[in-house]
Order: C-alpha cells, then sequence, then structure tokens
C-alpha cells in the first residue's frame, strides 16, 4: 500500500514538472517572456533590434544611418524578474516603467499616441507646446521643465527621481552633464529613420518600455495599412512633380539630401526631391545660387515656416525678394505647415500616414477627392 502511494505521489510530481517545462519552453518560443506582453516585431526601424529570452529581452540600438558605430546595449526585465545571465554590457531596466524624462518632442510624439503623458515627469523647455493634457500636467506641476539643451537642471532632475531619461546621443544636447546622475540614459535614435515607417515603428520600443507593447502593435498596424493603401495610390504614376524644400536662413539654404526621410517622403506620395541624385541622408547648407541652379524650376516648393499669424506669399517675399524667380512661387505651388499653428513635431513621427495623404493631396487633388490636409497645406 506504502509503495502504490509512493508511486502516485512521484508520478504527479513527473507530470507537474513536464506541464513546468512545456510552459517554459512556450514562453520563450513566443517571446511573451515578460508576463503578458506582447511579442514586438520590427520590419522598417533599422536602428532597432530585438531579441527575447526566456527572462528578459535584449535591445540594440544604433544608428539607422550607419554612420556611427557605437551600440547601445538595454535588458528590459519585468519587475521581480531575475537578471541572471544578462550579458554585463547590457544596461538593466525593469519594465513597466512609471517615471520619464523626456529629450525632444519627437520622443514625447509616442507618448501622446499611445495616451501615456502620465508617465511623462519631466522635459525640456520649448517655445511651443500644442498638447493639452502636456501643458496642464506642466501647470500643475505633476512635469517638470528641467531646463535648455546644455543647461540642464540636474538637482531638480534628481529630484524628480526618473527611471530613466530618453536622449538623442548624436545631438549636440549637452548630455556630458547629465551622465552622472545614476540615471539611466537612453538612446532614441528614431529621428535617424530614414523611412517614415521605419521612425514610426520605434512607438514599439517606447510600448516596450511602458508594458503597452499590445497597443503599440495594434496602433502600428493601423499606421502601416493606411500608408500602403496610400502608397498604392502613387505606384503607378510615371510623370512626377520636382519638389523644393527649404530656405535661406543666416545666409545658407538649409536642405536634406537625397537619402533622406524627407526625400523618401516625397518619392511615396509620387514626386521626385530636387536632390534626388544626392547620396546624404543628414542635413546640407547650400549657398542661394547652388539651389537655384537645381530647384528654380521645380514644380513645388515645400516649407516649414514660424510665422505669427497667417502665412502668405507675400511673407514669404518679403524674406527673400529672389524667392519670386522661382517656378514654384510663380505657379502658386507651395506646400506648407505653419510650426507655430500646427503640432507638427508632437504628432508627425508617429502619423506617417496622415503626411503622406497631405503631400499626395497637394501633389494629385483628384486622388484624394474631400480629403481635408491635416500639417501641410497649399500656400494661399
Amino acid at each position: 500500500m506504502i509503495y502504490r502511494v509512493v508511486y502516485i505521489l512521484l508520478a504527479i510530481a513527473i507530470f507537474s514538472s513536464s506541464c513546468n517545462n512545456k510552459k517554459d519552453q512556450s514562453s520563450s518560443a513566443t517571446g511573451n517572456s515578460s508576463g503578458d506582453s506582447a511579442h514586438v516585431q520590427i520590419k522598417y526601424a533599422k536602428g532597432l533590434a530585438i531579441t527575447y529570452h526566456n527572462n528578459y529581452r535584449l535591445i540594440d540600438i544604433s544608428d539607422p544611418e550607419g554612420k556611427n558605430e557605437t551600440v547601445y546595449h538595454y535588458a528590459l526585465v519585468s519587475k521581480g524578474q531575475s537578471i541572471e545571465n544578462i550579458p554585463k554590457d547590457y544596461i538593466v531596466i525593469e519594465t513597466p516603467v512609471e517615471k520619464v524624462i523626456c529629450m525632444t518632442t519627437l520622443q514625447l510624439s509616442s507618448f501622446i499616441k499611445l495616451d501615456a503623458l502620465d508617465r511623462v515627469i519631466g522635459m525640456p523647455s520649448t517655445h511651443y507646446l500644442f498638447n493639452e493634457q502636456m501643458k496642464q500636467r506642466i501647470e500643475e506641476g505633476k512635469t517638470a521643465r528641467i531646463g535648455i539643451e546644455g543647461n540642464f537642471d540636474n538637482e531638480l532632475i534628481l529630484s524628480l527621481n526618473p527611471d530613466l531619461i530618453l536622449v538623442s546621443p548624436f545631438k549636440r544636447g549637452g548630455y556630458e552633464s547629465i551622465k552622472d546622475l545614476d540615471v539611466p540614459l537612453v538612446s532614441f535614435l528614431g529621428y535617424k529613420e530614414t523611412t517614415p515607417l521605419g521612425q514610426a515603428e520605434w512607438i514599439k520600443f517606447t510600448a516596450m518600455l511602458l508594458g503597452m507593447e499590445d497597443k503599440a502593435n495594434t496602433m502600428f498596424d493601423a499606421i502601416e495599412k493606411r500608408y500602403n493603401e496610400l502608397l498604392d495610390l502613387t505606384t503607378s504614376i510615371t510623370k512626377k512633380p520636382v519638389v523644393l524644400s527649404g530656405e535661406m536662413r543666416s545666409g545658407n539654404w538649409y536642405v536634406v539630401g537625397g537619402k533622406s526621410y524627407l526625400a523618401q517622403q516625397f518619392r511615396d506620395a509620387g514626386a521626385e526631391y530636387f536632390l534626388k541624385n544626392n547620396d546624404e541622408t543628414g542635413g546640407i547648407n547650400m549657398d542661394f545660387e547652388s539651389v537655384y541652379a537645381q530647384g528654380a524650376n521645380a514644380d513645388y516648393w515645400r516649407l516649414l515656416v514660424s510665422h505669427t499669424g497667417d502665412y502668405s506669399y507675400d511673407a514669404l517675399k518679403q524674406s527673400d525678394g529672389r524667392y519670386t524667380d522661382f517656378k514654384a512661387f510663380k505657379e502658386k505651388k507651395v506646400v506648407y505647415c505653419n510650426l507655430r499653428q500646427k503640432p507638427f513635431y508632437e504628432n508627425t513621427p508617429v502619423e506617417p500616414e496622415v503626411v503622406l495623404a497631405d503631400l499626395i493631396k497637394a501633389f494629385y487633388p483628384d486622388l484624394l477627392p474631400g480629403y481635408k490636409p491635416v500639417y501641410y497645406e497649399m500656400l494661399k
């Protein structure tokens, strides 16, 4: 009788162990090692790589443009989980994080989209902030202004006790001064992606930090679907308009290269960038004569302006009389966004499908009948 009882108990133990092993294997295979969080896959972002392990996720962040060889390593571990076996060169971050400091509006855009502004406890001072919820948080003291780039208030930052600070390490922002604060600095390089969907996909990284992966996956799937639907409208176009971009500032005309994010936006909207043969992904300073030689006959001219009140062709002419010699000015085909009136930088990083629709509406009005532009519109 005793032997029979022992046998039954042994069988139960073996069966229980087998079930637990299968459960562990399933967790590792699906990548859902952080509780109920959804698995995240990266399709477009070049600077973001994710590998799943049994109790943690490894994040490798690199320069999407490939110009800087530095790679930033982070290990995301659910609170309460063991941190054993994590490679030593990975910074451990317990998720979900509750208190984040954002250093740019591009980073902030993901929090706005995910409806997670309650996690943002600090941000630099900004001249223009549109989001009403964030403005109210600042007014009520729930989110602090931590100073400006190069002159951050370190004592204030420490008093906020943030879980991490999102930074753009390749920008000249004076981040050296906060490296010794014993707060994890997490590199966010979405702004260096050269494709609209690649930039928008960084919302998944933000979501992994916040424990909102499923929500981000759903949102990005909708963004991708709409973007590709719009892309289908322009793929068969053969005669494409040429688009000029930028304006004179401090004696130079600042433009971006032919392999840049903006150039890709124009291509997706069925147009050609006036510097399409240029191989640069970042910004370039050109003199007026060089721009005129290559862009004077461009069909359209895209502008981001910061103008008090309504912008006009007269205002554009007053800033530099030579602009009137450009074909796009003469034919009233300037496409613009007034940064003082629209939350361009706060929203567009995670709304590439909206920007694409705006541009298609400008270049091919008949393709989107009834559509009302959100950010870019034709100057009147």
